[in-house]
């Protein structure tokens, strides 16, 4: 079993950044990829970035070139900065994990999520 819990979100006005971190514990070795996934208010979840353990990284369109997702293996750690906020990058951003069948990701986890809103 493999738990995560974030930090790092609050309040910031359009234009800031903020830096999101998670924090792995439990099946740690089971983990291939953590990623950072948001749902805005009255929308669906919508996948933000992803990275493996090897440093492959993804982006949704929406963030690339303004977030940056990075990963600490010692650590058991994975953090998300996020430049250039806008308000609608306000979000529950939730950190998950999953990992690798055949060339099959499989959720492991979600964290319980921490707000970020971006307003002025």
């Amino acid at each position: 079993q493999v738990e995560l819990v974030e930090s790092g979100g609050g309040l910031v006005q359009p234009g800031g950044s903020l830096r999101l971190s998670c924090v792995a514990s439990g099946n740690i070795n089971s983990i291939e990829r953590m990623g950072w996934d948001r749902q805005p208010p009255g929308r669906q979840r919508e996948s933000v970035a992803t990275i493996t353990t090897a440093g492959n990284t993804n982006y949704a369109d929406s963030v690339k070139g303004r977030f940056t997702i990075s990963r600490d293996n010692a650590k058991n750690m994975v953090y998300l900065q996020m430049n250039s906020l806008r308000p609608e990058d306000t979000a529950i951003y939730f950190c998950n994990a999953s990992r690798k069948v055949g060339s099959t990701m499989i959720a492991l986890a979600w964290g319980q999520g921490t707000q970020v809103t971006v307003s002025s």
